[in-house]
C-alpha cells in the first residue's frame, strides 16, 4: 500500500499500520476538504456570537464557564496545546505516534470537527516528510481524548515541541523549515479538535490486531510442532470432534494444527502403534480450545476497531445540520475493555506455550528424548534455562493481563470524575505482545530440535520451518552460547519469516 487517501469515511486497520509503520504516503480527499470547509463556516459564524459556545469562545474543562474576549482566543488555543503537551517518560515508538498523527488527521477530515483544511493537510505532510513528534509513555488517561499525546502532534504542526527526522532529534520549527512545510496558527476551537480523541490508544489498537493475527497463527505453528516433536496424536484435532464445539476461532486453530501435522513420519509411527499413549497432556489436546478463543477475542477487537475508525470523536462537535453540540464520545472505554481483553488472551496463550516447552525437558513427559534435550545430559544443559527464560516473561504477561480499564484517578477539579486508562492498556498490550513473540520463539527452538532429535521425518510444514531456523541457530548438537541463538529466533517470528517459511499464513484468512 503506496498511498492512503483519508476521506470523509473510516480508515482500515490495514491502512493505519500502512502509514505508521511502513510509511505509505498519505492524502486528503477533495470531499473532506469541502467537508471540513463548510464546518469551518459553522465555527467562523458562532466566533461572533454573544452567547458562550464551548471551545470556541470559552475555556475548557473545568474552566468552560469562563468567557474568552476575541482578541484572547488564538491565544486560548495555543495555550491549550502547549499546556496540555505534558507527557513524561521514554519516548513512544515512532509507528505510534504516526498512528496517533494519522487517526487525529482521520476524524478531521470527517467535517464534524470545525477546523480549517489546512490543519488536515498539514497533519498529512508532517506524515510524508517522515517528521514525528516526540511523545512521552505518560501522560494520557484515556478520557477527553488522548489529550498530552495528541497535544504533542499539534504542538508540532505549530512548529513548536521537539520531533524526530529519521535518526535525528530537532527543534518542530528546523524540520517544518527544512521540509518547506509552513506552520499553522491555531483559530477558535482548533486546538481543542487537535486533542479530542482516542487515537493513540485506536492506532496501537490497530497495530497489535495486525501482530497478534500473526502471532496466533505461530502459536498454532509452534503447539502443532510441538505435538510433532512430542510424538503426539493428532486424532484430537479432527474436524469432526471440533465441530462439537463449534467456535470458529476454535476451528481455525485446529484446521492450522492438522495442515501443520500433516505428512508426518512421527504421527505416522504413532497411528501405526509405535506409542502407547493414549491422551496428551491439555497443552498439547486443547491448544485448538485455547487459540480459538484467543483467535474469537481478537475478532471482537477488530469489530470494536472498526467501529472506532468509523467514529468522529471530538468534544463539540459540528453536526450535519450545523449545531456545534458537546458530547462525551472521546470516553475511551471501549478501545479500553478490548485492549486489555487482548493482553488476557496474550499471556494464556503464552501460558499454554510455556507449558509444551517444559514437556520437552522432562524425561518423564517427553516421549524417550534426552533430558533438556541436552546432548549429553549432565554435561550439558540444552534448553533448560531457555525453559526459565519463558517462564519469567510468562510470569510477567500474567501481571500485565491485570486490566488497566478498571482504574480511574479524577482529574480537572473532578469535571472529568470517570477516566478509561485506555492508552494505559495499550502500552501494556505491546509490551505483552512482545512478551509472547519470546517465548513462541523459544518453543519453536525446542520443538525444532525435539522433532530432530526424534529422527523420524518431519511433517513438510515442520521440515521448511526447520530448514529456516538451521540457517541461523545450529542443530542438536553441545551447548552453544543460547542468548544469540534466541535472539535469532525472535527475529524470524517478529519478521513472520517461520510462518512464512511454513506456508501457513497463505492459508488462514485475515
Amino acid at each position: 500500500m503506496d498511498t492512503v487517501t483519508v476521506g470523509i469515511g473510516p480508515l482500515t486497520a490495514d491502512e493505519v499500520i500502512a502509514v505508521a509503520r511502513h510509511n505509505a504516503r498519505v492524502g486528503v480527499s477533495s470531499l473532506s476538504v469541502e467537508a471540513m470547509a463548510q464546518s469551518r463556516a459553522v465555527i467562523d459564524a458562532l466566533s461572533d456570537d454573544e452567547a458562550p459556545h464551548y471551545g470556541i469562545s470559552t475555556g475548557f474543562g473545568a474552566l468552560a464557564t469562563k468567557h474568552i474576549p476575541v482578541q484572547q482566543r488564538l491565544q486560548l488555543q495555543r495555550s491549550l496545546v502547549r499546556s496540555h503537551a505534558a507527557s513524561s517518560g521514554p519516548e513512544v515508538e515512532r509507528e505510534v505516534a504516526r498512528g496517533t498523527m494519522l487517526l487525529r488527521l482521520s476524524t478531521l477530515a470527517t467535517g464534524r470537527t470545525g477546523s480549517r483544511p489546512v490543519i488536515a493537510e498539514t497533519y498529512a505532510a508532517l506524515l510524508n516528510a517522515g517528521i514525528t513528534p516526540i511523545i512521552g509513555e505518560y501522560g494520557s488517561l484515556g478520557c477527553s481524548g488522548d489529550l498530552a499525546p495528541l497535544a504533542h502532534c499539534a504542538l508540532a504542526i505549530m512548529g513548536e515541541g521537539e520531533v524526530t527526522v529519521g535518526d535525528r532529534r530537532l527543534a518542530a520549527s528546523d524540520a517544518l523549515a527544512a521540509a518547506g512545510i509552513e506552520p499553522v496558527v491555531l483559530r477558535e476551537k482548533e486546538g481543542l479538535a487537535l486533542i479530542n480523541g482516542t487515537d493513540g490508544m485506536l492506532g496501537m489498537l490497530c497495530l497489535a490486531i495486525g501482530d497478534l493475527a500473526d502471532l496466533l497463527d505461530t502459536a498454532d505453528l509452534a503447539a502443532a510442532m510441538s505435538v510433532e516433536g512430542l510424538a503426539g496424536t493428532d486424532r484430537v484435532f479432527a474436524e469432526d470432534l471440533q465441530a462439537l464445539r463449534p467456535h470458529p476461532g476454535q476451528a481455525e486453530s485446529a484446521a492450522n494444527m492438522r495442515a501443520v501435522l500433516e505428512g508426518s513420519g512421527v504421527i505416522a509411527a504413532h497411528r501405526s502403534g509405535g506409542f502407547t499413549r493414549v491422551q496428551d497432556a491439555y497443552s498439547l489436546r486443547c491448544a485448538p480450545q485455547v487459540h480459538g478463543a484467543a483467535r474469537d477475542t481478537l475478532a471482537h477487537a477488530r469489530l470494536v476497531a472498526g467501529r472506532e475508525l468509523a467514529s468522529a470523536i471530538d468534544n463539540p462537535v459540528v453536526l450535519r445540520d450545523g449545531r456545534v453540540e458537546s458530547n462525551g464520545n472521546f470516553h475511551g472505554a471501549p478501545v479500553g475493555y478490548v485492549l486489555d481483553f487482548l493482553a488476557i488472551v496474550v499471556a494464556d496463550v503464552a501460558s499454554m506455550s510455556e507449558r509444551r516447552t517444559d514437556r520437552f525437558l522432562d524425561k518423564t513427559r517427553n516421549g524417550g528424548l534426552n533430558p533438556f534435550l541436552a546432548h549429553d545430559p549432565g554435561v550439558d544443559s540444552g534448553h533448560m534455562i531457555a525453559q526459565y527464560t519463558q517462564a519469567g516473561i510468562v510470569s510477567e504477561l500474567k501481571r500485565l493481563a491485570a486490566p488497566a480499564s478498571v482504574d480511574s484517578i479524577p482529574t480537572s477539579a473532578m469535571q472529568e470524575d470517570h477516566v478509561s486508562m485506555g492508552w494505559s492498556a495499550a502500552r501494556k498490550l505491546r509490551r505483552s505482545l512482545d512478551g509472547l513473540t519470546r517465548v513462541l520463539a523459544i518453543e519453536l527452538m525446542t520443538s525444532t530440535r525435539g522433532i530432530q532429535m526424534r529422527g523420524e521425518t518431519p511433517a513438510p510444514m515442520s521440515a521448511a520451518v526447520i530448514e529456516r531456523l538451521r540457517r541461523v541457530v545450529p542443530g542438536p548438537g553441545p551447548d552453544r552460547y543460547l542468548a544469540p541463538d534466541i535472539a535469532e529466533a525472535v527475529a524470524l517470528v517478529a519478521n513472520g519469516e517461520l510462518l512464512r517459511a511454513s506456508g501457513l499464513k497463505e492459508r488462514t484468512p485475515r
